[in-house]
């Protein structure tokens, strides 16, 4: 039996401020400025922020996203504002199995554009997305308990809290620590 194949999926989304588009190796530099800006943040939660990034690195890493985004292996989209000059950070659907057809919607926004509203405002893009758009019947967001401003985008945005694994993960800085991973859904 063969697979379905993913269904198209555009490379530009425009909510009421931000646009959300396809990764490009020429990001990079944008890329660098805002994850190092945000580098004390981002250590706290993400395990691929523990140190500063180089343009070359972050070049290498943005060939693969796009290889990975026009194959539909993970749908990653850069944060921008409205006019497409400055990154506000990044999201995206990832974990995705088109056979049911299922994802995880992961983001994260540059410290100096933070609450501002624009991590809600890009899972409720992703969120319409993925439900409507590309017709996945489950869609979840997962975070780490003690990340109280993640963790209230779900709720806000109509998903389910299903379960909080628990010792689930290392902890992103301190490898001899848990953590818990609290899963969101929303299902269709």
């Amino acid at each position: 039996m063969t697979e379905p194949a993913p269904p198209p999926v555009p490379t530009e989304l425009r909510t009421p401020r931000l646009l959300l588009r396809r990764p490009d190796p020429a990001d990079a530099g944008a890329l660098v400025a805002a994850v190092d800006a945000s580098l004390p943040e981002l250590q706290v939660w993400m395990h691929w922020a523990q140190a500063p990034m180089t343009l070359e690195a972050s070049r290498e890493n943005l060939q693969g996203v796009a290889e990975r985004f026009d194959s539909r292996e993970n749908l990653r989209y850069h944060v921008w504002n409205a006019a497409g000059t400055e990154l506000v950070g990044s999201s995206g659907l990832h974990a995705l199995n088109w056979r049911v057809p299922k994802g995880e919607i992961g983001y994260w926004i540059a410290t100096p554009h933070t609450g501002q509203g624009y991590a809600r405002e890009v899972t409720q893009a992703l969120t319409t997305l993925a439900l409507e758009t590309l017709g996945f019947r489950r869609l979840e967001i997962r975070c780490d308990p003690l990340n109280e401003r993640s963790a209230r985008i779900p709720q806000a945005l109509g998903y389910r809290l299903d379960a909080r694994l628990v010792n689930d993960d290392v902890d992103a800085q301190d490898h001899s620590k848990l953590r818990d991973t609290l899963v969101f859904s929303r299902t269709r």
